[in-house]
Order: C-alpha cells, then structure tokens, then sequence
C-alpha cells in the first residue's frame, strides 16, 4: 500500500547507505592520481620499479635478543 502511495505522488523512496570512511579514501586518492601527467605517472612507477628490485635483493637476519 506504501508503494502505491509513494507511485502516486511519484516520490520513490531511495535509501542510501552512507560510505564508509575508506571508501571516501580510496575515490579521493583515485582522484588526485587521475590528476597527475603522465609524465609524473611514469617517474612513480619507474621509482616503485626500482624499490621492488632492491627489496628482492634484500637479505634480512634477525639475530635474537639475549639479555646478559
């Protein structure tokens, strides 16, 4: 009966859950990536490049704690 109401007076009831704060992050930092050149786009991931190839290399040893 409430659908038919709201039909009639041709309001739809549109219930939208709010976006949780991550999501509101996450399409703010697409956005301000998409604003970049493509030239400053290539200079990022050619630094990413550079710090994956060193952390291949990497060699991490841990030696354990003694207390004396």
């Amino acid at each position: 009966m409430c659908d038919k109401i709201n039909e009639m007076s041709g309001k739809k009831n549109i219930i939208q859950e709010p976006a949780s704060g991550y999501e509101k992050a996450g399409d703010a930092l697409l956005r301000e990536a998409l604003k970049r050149s493509h030239k400053e786009r290539f200079l990022m991931a050619t630094r990413l490049y550079k710090i994956q190839l060193t952390m291949e290399k990497a060699v991490i040893t841990h030696k354990p704690y003694r207390s004396k």
